[in-house]
């Protein structure tokens, strides 16, 4: 493939290229997705109503007295919600990871199952998980500097996870060199980051509303959780491949703007065979090229007859 045929994209062309992506590899990414946070959400809805509400945690000594804690049912009821965060954490992480995968295969021409996606993903949760605890603490450092700091930062670590993935860096060199390519185009980059997370909580609160809606109306407590963890099964598995889509479209956009981007290097990196590397399914077209003029007398080849036009006429 020559890299010739990408070209840098608007911020609504990212979007329209991250969506015949996630929508080519839907099953592939679906499945990737659900088959890690359906189990985690399952066990919350477990543990939710294993242990009991809020409310009933709190006793009352005397009549009229302050409620306190039930310390017998206030730690188990903790610790279930600390592992419950845990479990959480490492599965969007294992998620986000195995959507990257799939979704560079459509630059490479690759058919990634969802069952090498995860393969990919797991050999790398170890930096994943390093890099995401880097960049949360110390963009948390830059909020308490002061709020610019903090929000400069998160935009310019923001394509550091495709970084880590498909370039294979650390996590410290992988977020400096997101940076370097973000510099420049941070407004660009803002602008898209903003769309996204107003996309992303639209849908998860439409679906978390919808599936709570409907079991709420009983007042059941464990009716509730399992329409908590449906709705937010099901909005997962639509959001994170969308937006690992867009990021990973903005990766490849900021590589071809600064670096004219490298599809063979990149497909030795993963361990794809350059030479399967055909034709990238969702790459941008390049802006039209005008065919050559036809040659004149003087650039015709020796030999060449000259054209009617030029002929010399007799009379």
């Amino acid at each position: 493939m020559d890299p010739a045929g990408l070209r840098p994209l608007g911020i609504g062309e990212i979007f329209d290229v991250a969506i015949k992506i996630y929508r080519s590899r839907f099953r592939v990414l679906v499945t990737s997705v659900a088959v890690v946070l359906a189990p985690v959400f399952a066990l919350s809805a477990l543990i939710r109503i294993s242990f009991p509400a809020s409310d009933d945690l709190l006793e009352e000594t005397q009549p009229g007295a302050t409620p306190q804690f039930d310390v017998d049912a206030l730690w188990p009821f903790l610790a279930g919600t600390l592992l419950i965060v845990i479990l959480a954490y490492l599965a969007s992480q294992l998620a986000t990871g195995a959507c990257f995968k799939a979704i560079s295969g459509a630059y490479l021409d690759e058919e990634a199952d969802w069952r090498q996606s995860l393969r990919f993903a797991r050999s790398k949760l170890g930096s994943l998980l390093w890099l995401s605890l880097l960049t949360a603490l110390l963009g948390f450092i830059g909020l308490l500097l002061c709020v610019a700091p903090g929000i400069y930062l998160w935009v310019g670590w923001s394509v550091a996870a495709p970084v880590l993935l498909l370039d294979d860096l650390p996590g410290l060199k992988a977020m400096s060199r997101s940076r370097e390519l973000v510099k420049g185009r941070w407004w660009s980059v803002a602008a898209v980051l903003l769309l996204v997370a107003i996309l992303t909580g639209i849908v998860q609160a439409v679906f978390i509303g919808i599936f709570a809606g409907l079991v709420s109306v009983s007042g059941n407590e464990v009716a509730l959780a399992i329409g908590d963890a449906i709705g937010q099964t099901a909005s997962g598995v639509l959001i994170t491949p969308l937006s690992a889509a867009v990021i990973t479209v903005l990766y490849f956009d900021l590589r071809v703007r600064k670096e004219g981007f490298d599809l063979e290097l990149l497909s030795r990196r993963m361990g794809v065979d350059p030479a399967t590397v055909a034709n990238p399914a969702f790459l941008p077209p390049s802006a039209p090229v005008p065919p050559p003029p036809s040659p004149g007398i003087q650039d015709r080849p020796p030999g060449w007859p000259p054209p009617p036009d030029d002929r010399p006429q007799d009379g």
